[in-house]
């Protein structure tokens, strides 16, 4: 069980960014996240520069001391990024160093 938990929460990061990536709205993009998630999953959003960041945590039950904890993460590059250097030295657009997802 574990396993396939752990996939989800891999899937379900990778969806969460892709979507971020295309600018979709930041609550569409967690949804996307939130489906392919295991159940009571906790989703996490950000921007980190050029790149959308999501993290998927979860708890998995086990026998006694043997429950694990299971993360995924995924990144995607933003594509309102490319292309968008800056004529002051090729500084791209988003620089916060952490920042909410418009």
């Amino acid at each position: 069980m574990a396993a396939s938990a752990q996939l989800q929460c891999v899937d379900a990061a990778r969806a969460g960014a892709r979507a971020a990536a295309r600018s979709e709205p930041k609550a569409d993009a967690m949804a996307a996240a939130r489906s392919a998630a295991p159940d009571g999953a906790r989703v996490e959003l950000w921007r980190e520069g050029d790149l959308v960041r999501v993290r998927v945590r979860t708890h998995a039950a086990g026998p006694g001391p043997l429950a694990v904890n299971l993360r995924g993460e995924a990144a995607a590059l933003a594509e309102d990024t490319v292309g968008a250097d800056d004529a002051m030295g090729g500084v791209r657009a988003g620089g916060a160093a952490r920042e909410a997802v418009p």
